[in-house]
Formats: structure tokens, C-alpha cells, sequence
């Protein structure tokens, strides 16, 4: 065997070599190219060829992986990385991460780790504290904000059909009677893959028109529902991907609720809007959603792999996520009587500890750290918007948090303005289509981002638009 064994001084020669590596390439992202600096054929070179009979030694490996990793990924866990809506990781975050993979914990019982289950716990009170969520909502940890909502609605169908005398978990989708879902226009494409994985036809779902900031309207939902009878799902928006816009969540629950129906909401970053005094009311309402998903990654701040999904029927969240009836468990399956197994809340059983990232990052920023971070990114992205603005340069948006979405003119001018900001590498943005514009987007939601790196960044912005013209 090539590798070093547990008690081996080389393992842990290993491991500390290892935290310095990624302690060197953390260190480099303030000021690298946030642009990767190979190519995916030179990666593919670089990494690649047969795998040998003999294996290397780990250190080998490892310092093959740190060297491609130096010039072949895009900084977005740096300070000037725009492009989509991703945080940076805390070092508590990271470090905690670490730690995860070092315990090489199964999150899935609470008799396989006694450890995570309750920081699951502690952390899922954290959260819904933070949000303004209710304390008996039940709280599950998952990959991301996708399966989040996969969770959440299928809590929802689990709810509506057997409201309607069917029981899906039992009986299936074959003959089941029809649910009546209605997303917004302007829903992100997660929430659709979460239905369709859910066995809900694309064709099927009810567009409600939105207005011109991407948020669906009330007026429009009331009608739709009103059209419609029977099971009733609806899925709303806390924080358009684009605009950064909020549906309204109170009335939007009220006409779901008068309806008889289930109210979810995509809250991927916006719902962290208000762990921040100055912008919770833009989630006024959330608290009375049936289901909300969120991922972690985003505004906390965590490393990948980590959404939430919160339920306000832990009896509907159970019985979609658990097994239907305790003779179809495995007879080895030790589950508790008394505490929270985490399995029940999610749609895997063997899993990674994910909470105990959440719980680091967390504990080392405070409430006070957390509402200072989102508060920072929202005015960072009014500062953008403000600069391009004053340039001559059209924001398209209402910038009400940390999204800023800019025309250059021509569609083309637009592409051609993003490609050279990103080969540029002082920072990285991407092309959006909103409202039929072409368009750049802004999303600010890293705590490494500081106002020099706003500033720096829109200056290369308007030194590239300038050179465009």
C-alpha cells in the first residue's frame, strides 16, 4: 500500500503539509487573477494519463493536486469574484470543514454520531432564529438549495394529496388526483428540477406574471387560484437571482393559505436578509411559509455542499423523507426513540456532517458579524451600481440587496465588455438575459470582499467599457 497508515509520523507530516498548501492558496486569492490560468486541456495534461499499476505516494498526489489547483480554478473563494451568487468561506468555516474530514463522520443517526446530530440541532436553532422563522420548524441539512427544495416540496405534495385522501409515499403518483402548482415567472430553474424530479411535468406548472423587478404578482396570483381547485402548491421567491428581488411573501401566504394550499419559498441567499435590521422587511411574511430552502454557501459563508430546508409540518416533512412504516427498515438500523436522527429530514441516509461547517462560521461571526457582512455586501452593490451609473452606463434594477445587473448598449457591446473583464482578471462578473436585455451581473455576497476591492473592480469595469467604445 502506497499510502501512510494512521499511525505513521508521515501521516501526519501529511495532513500539516496539506494545511499549508491551502493556507498558501488562500493567502494568494486577494490578489491573483480570479480568471483560472489553464485551460481544461492543459488540466487534463497536467492530471491526467493512465492510472499506473503502483500507486504514488500520497504526498506526491497531493502536491500534483495543490499545483493544478494554484492555476486551474477560478477564485471564488476570493474577494473580487462576482459572477454568481457564491460566498467565500470563513476561515472558521474551512477549518471546520477540515475537521469533518478528518472525523469522517456518517450524519445520518444519531447513534453513528451523537456528535453532529446535536450541533445539527444547535445550528438549526441558530438559523431559524436568525431568519425570524418559528421554533418549531423542523430543519434538515442537504447538498444544496436544489435539494432543499426537492425536500421541501416533497413535504408539500406529501401534505396536499393527503389532505385530498391520497398517500403518495404508499400508493404513488399513478392515479393520485392532480396538484395545482404555480411558481412565478421569474422562478429560478432549480424549482423546476425539484418538481420534475418529483414527478410534477413541467407542463403542468401555472406561470404567474411578474412585474418589471422579477416579482410575482399578488393581484395575479389571487386570480390563478381562484381558477383553480384541489391540492395546491405554491412557490415563491425571497431574492431573484437577477434583480435581487422579493415577492410579496404576506400577501402571497395569505391567498396560498385562504386557498387550503402550500406555501414554498426559494430563499437561496435572500432569506439571510433578515438576520440584518436594516433589510429584513424585505422577507416580512417568510415566517408564515410551509417550507423555505436556503443554501449555505451563499450568504453564510460555508464551503459547498450545504442547504437548508426548514418545514413548518415536521409531521409532512417526516413522512415524505422517512420510511413509510417501520417494517420496511433495515432490521441493523439502530434509530433513536427519544433524539433527532437526521436522516429523517433529508433524502439521504449516509451523509456528510454539513452542519458543523454552519455551526464554525456561525459562532465565529455572531449575530452582529452576520448582519454586518450582508449590510457591507448591500451597500458594496449600491456602490457598483451608483459607479456604472454615474458613467452613463444603465442599471436595469432596483438594487435592493446585493445584485446590480448593467447594460453596456448592444447586446454584443455587453458580451464583449464581460469577456474582457474576465480575461482581464481583476475580477470576474457573468452575462445575464433580464427583462430581454442582455446584461452583466453583480452579486456581492463574500465576507473577503472589502470596499478597496469594489473599487478596484469598478474601475476595471469602466477602464474595459471605455476601451469598448
Amino acid at each position: 500500500m502506497s499510502d501512510t497508515s494512521m499511525n505513521d509520523p508521515a501521516t501526519r507530516q501529511l495532513l500539516e503539509s496539506t494545511a499549508r498548501l491551502a493556507a498558501d492558496y488562500r493567502e494568494a486569492l486577494g490578489e491573483r487573477p480570479v480568471r483560472a490560468l489553464l485551460s481544461p486541456a492543459e488540466l487534463q495534461r497536467e492530471l491526467g494519463g493512465a492510472l499506473g499499476d503502483a500507486g504514488e505516494s500520497a504526498a506526491a498526489v497531493i502536491a500534483t493536486l495543490a499545483r493544478a489547483g494554484a492555476r486551474g480554478t477560478v477564485a471564488t473563494a476570493g474577494p473580487r469574484y462576482f459572477g454568481f451568487v457564491v460566498g467565500g468561506s470563513t476561515p472558521a468555516a474551512v477549518a471546520a470543514d477540515w475537521l469533518v474530514s478528518a472525523w469522517d463522520q456518517n450524519a445520518g443517526l444519531q447513534a453513528l454520531s451523537p456528535l453532529v446530530s446535536a450541533i445539527e440541532e444547535i445550528s438549526a436553532a441558530w438559523l431559524r432564529e436568525l431568519a425570524g422563522l418559528p421554533a418549531s420548524m423542523s430543519v434538515g441539512f442537504v447538498t444544496g438549495c436544489q435539494m432543499a427544495s426537492f425536500t421541501a416540496l416533497a413535504a408539500a405534495r406529501h401534505r396536499v394529496l393527503r389532505n385530498a385522501g391520497w398517500d403518495v409515499e404508499a400508493a404513488g403518483l399513478f392515479g393520485a388526483p392532480p396538484v395545482d402548482v404555480l411558481i412565478g415567472e421569474e422562478a429560478h430553474y432549480t424549482i423546476l428540477m425539484a418538481l420534475r424530479l418529483l414527478g410534477v411535468g413541467g407542463a403542468r406548472l401555472r406561470r404567474v406574471p411578474t412585474d418589471r423587478q422579477g416579482r410575482m404578482r399578488a393581484d395575479a396570483l389571487g386570480a390563478a387560484l381562484a381558477a383553480g381547485s384541489g391540492p395546491c402548491i405554491v412557490c415563491a421567491q425571497a431574492g431573484n437571482v437577477n434583480s435581487g428581488a422579493f415577492d410579496p411573501l404576506e400577501e402571497i401566504a395569505r391567498l396560498t393559505h385562504e386557498r387550503g394550499g402550500w406555501l414554498h419559498v426559494d430563499g437561496a441567499f435572500g432569506l439571510w436578509a433578515a438576520a440584518a435590521p436594516a433589510r429584513a422587511h424585505l422577507v416580512r411574511g417568510i415566517e408564515q411559509a410551509d417550507s423555505i430552502a436556503t443554501d449555505a454557501h451563499k450568504w453564510l459563508n460555508v464551503p459547498y455542499d450545504c442547504g437548508i430546508v426548514f418545514c413548518a409540518d415536521e409531521a409532512a416533512h417526516r413522512g415524505a423523507m422517512s420510511l413509510a412504516a417501520p417494517s420496511q427498515a433495515a432490521p441493523y438500523l439502530a434509530t433513536s426513540t427519544r433524539l433527532r436522527d437526521p436522516h429523517e429530514f433529508v433524502p439521504e441516509e449516509s451523509r456528510r456532517a454539513r452542519a458543523v461547517p454552519v455551526y464554525a462560521a456561525l459562532r465565529a461571526l455572531g449575530r452582529a458579524g452576520l448582519a454586518e457582512l450582508i449590510e457591507r455586501n448591500c451597500r458594496q452593490a449600491q456602490r457598483f451600481a451608483a459607479g456604472l451609473a454615474a458613467a452613463g452606463h444603465e442599471v436595469l434594477n432596483e438594487v435592493v440587496l446585493n445584485q446590480v445587473v448593467v447594460s453596456f448598449g448592444e447586446a454584443q457591446r455587453t458580451r464583449d465588455i464581460v469577456t474582457a473583464l474576465q480575461e482581464d482578471g481583476t475580477c470576474w462578473c457573468g452575462t445575464t438575459v433580464w427583462q430581454g436585455r442582455t446584461a452583466m451581473r453583480i452579486s456581492v455576497s463574500s465576507w473577503a470582499t472589502s470596499d478597496a476591492d469594489v473599487e478596484r473592480s469598478l474601475a476595471a469595469m469602466l477602464r474595459l467599457a471605455r476601451a469598448s467604445s
